[in-house]
């Protein structure tokens, strides 16, 4: 008798156990002060003026959240407030990007370790950041702020200013928008804090994230290419707290860029006016390049969306501009922007009477040893270094050409076309035709 109650009194402590089992605590969202609707990724201290009329219309009347990340602190543009330049010119050119976007609603924002590089070439500014760090950066503050839409520059060569660290900016976003959800981009910022309220801890306890669209400005010279190409904001618009058009809260907002700010009224009245343009990117949620930015965008998280990704060149001989005309012609297809290609044949600006550096690439993804004969067609009054015009390639390899081209100084204000065949054994391996607007341009190329 005593055996059977026993029995019973341990199955019922068994069955209590059972009954009462612990519920675990709710895992620990992400941190919801930092997420953002927008995520702009620029260049410098003041780039994020392209988008101001439109983004302080969005944050005003559509109560959206919006970071931004400055890929450099701007420590070697010019000073038009003191003579402060390098570390110290960086450190004021800071305070004025943050008393610019507070003064439209903005206050989230990072600077990158990069180095003010002016220039054209992109793959300056990638390599003056360094790359890798660069990027693994900018993917952590897309986990952190966890946008819907990323503005940026478009990563592209083209007329206008050309700043290479816009193209930088463009090419990080572009990039941290295929990498973000993809849990082996940088897995140390995946990985759980073994005790998240403990001192001397590792793992960053960020989460995957796929941003839904991503949208270029450019300071492109040819605003034509622009249309229906992406959508346009008036900025006419008028404020209602501030009882002024949205082009006025853009100017306001650049008066805080004292050390940048060398536009005469008119120059600061035609460029606050203008309309804001977009480039569109790509859209993981549908609609069309017209369609309005926030058009298909919910608040459910999606996927991770897996990018082409770089695929080799078809085998044979091929000749291509060299530089950063190169690498777009492989970056674009690889992040599925291969229309980005259609927006503007390869362009370079060269001041008058001044060189022009050109590079071309000769590829033979073949078996065997090439003689690659070179052919020039320059404009009248304009020469070429060096003058070879016979190059061995040998098999799966290929020759980078660095041309350098001498305009003429009589050409001024007019665009010239610059032109490049080459031929093997008989074979002709294509043409390469660069045009070039003869007109000054403040950057070195």
């Amino acid at each position: 008798m005593k055996l059977h109650v026993c029995l019973l009194l341990a199955m019922l402590i068994v069955v209590g156990s059972h009954s009462q089992a612990q519920q675990a605590p709710p895992y620990p969202p992400p941190d919801d002060r930092y997420k953002v609707d927008i995520l702009e990724v620029n260049g410098h201290p003041d780039d994020d003026i392209q988008f101001a009329a439109y983004v302080a219309k969005l944050v005003e009347q559509q109560h959206k959240k919006v970071a931004v990340i400055y890929a450099t602190r701007g420590n070697s543009g010019g000073n038009a407030a003191g003579p402060e330049q390098s570390k110290a010119l960086a450190d004021m050119r800071e305070m004025e990007a943050r008393h610019s976007l507070a003064s439209y609603g903005i206050t989230h924002a990072w600077f990158l370790h990069g180095s003010d590089t002016p220039g054209a070439d992109v793959l300056h500014s990638l390599e003056a950041w360094g790359h890798g760090q660069a990027l693994e950066e900018v993917v952590r503050l897309v986990r952190i702020t966890r946008p819907e839409v990323i503005l940026t520059w478009m990563p592209n060569y083209v007329v206008g200013e050309n700043h290479e660290d816009h193209q930088g900016a463009g090419v990080l976003a572009t990039e941290a928008f295929d990498l973000a959800a993809n849990p082996l981009a940088f897995p140390e910022q995946l990985e759980a804090p073994r005790n998240r309220l403990s001192i001397s801890n590792y793992g960053e306890g960020l989460r995957p994230w796929q941003p839904k669209k991503i949208y270029y400005g450019s300071d492109a010279i040819h605003f034509e290419f622009f249309k229906g190409n992406g959508p346009e904001y008036a900025t006419s618009n008028p404020s209602p707290g501030r009882k002024e058009p949205y082009s006025r809260v853009a100017a306001e907002a650049w008066g805080y860029y004292k050390t940048q700010n060398d536009f005469s009224d008119a120059q600061l009245k035609e460029f606050s006016e203008m309309p804001v343009r977009f480039i569109f990117g790509k859209s993981l949620v549908g609609g069309n390049a017209a369609s309005d930015i926030f058009d298909g965008i919910t608040s459910t998280p999606i996927p991770y969306s897996r990018p082409r990704g770089y695929e080799p060149p078809a085998s044979g001989l091929a000749i291509e501009l060299g530089g950063p005309w190169a690498f777009y012609h492989t970056f674009w297809p690889a992040h599925g922007l291969e229309h980005l290609a259609k927006l503007f044949s390869p362009e370079a600006q060269v001041t008058p009477g001044e060189s022009l550096w050109v590079p071309l690439i000769i590829r033979n993804d073949t078996d065997s040893e090439k003689q690659v004969t070179l052919h020039s067609t320059l404009p009248a009054g304009w020469s070429q270094n060096p003058q070879a015009t016979v190059y061995p390639v040998a098999a799966h390899d290929s020759y980078a050409i660095q041309l350098t081209i001498n305009s003429s100084a009589t050409q001024k204000g007019t665009w010239q076309t610059l032109t490049w065949n080459a031929d093997s054994g008989g074979q002709n391996l294509g043409t390469v035709t660069l045009r070039v607007d003869v007109v000054s341009n403040g950057l070195p190329q």
